[in-house]
């Protein structure tokens, strides 16, 4: 397996998280599951553009050391972006991540924006264990 291996948020299903590590500039989380296998949430910046973790409602504890039942992403273009003043916004997405086990469940909103010509996509990757 290479570290460019990006795969959807469906895989997390069945999954068992031991440790969840959020960055402290919000730009990437960490999900360490108990078979080793190590996952990063993350946009991989260009020019003219921003992603960014804007929310996380619920608790981390609810995903530790229980199976993943449910692992979903929803994006939606509807609600009109917010303003960064760092260039027009030409295009951006909000993508909603929900992740539940059988104690609860955590949503993260990540808000992307651009000028249009860029990615507004949050990736997920599958480390080398």
């Amino acid at each position: 397996m290479g570290w460019y291996d990006f795969v959807d948020i469906g895989e997390f299903v069945g999954k068992t998280f031991v440790k969840i590590e959020v960055s402290p500039k919000d730009d990437h989380i960490l999900f360490t599951c108990d078979d080793g296998t190590v996952y990063k949430m993350y946009h991989r910046q260009d020019c003219c553009e921003l992603v960014t973790l804007e929310e996380v409602v619920g608790s981390w504890d609810d995903l530790l050391n229980m199976p993943v039942l449910l692992a979903e992403e929803v994006s939606s273009k509807d609600t009109p972006p917010k303003d960064s003043g760092e260039w027009p916004v030409e295009s951006y997405t909000w993508t909603f991540y929900k992740i539940v086990t059988n104690r609860g469940g955590v949503t993260l909103r990540w808000y992307g924006e651009s000028n249009g010509y860029y990615s507004e996509d949050v990736d997920i990757q599958k480390l080398d264990s």
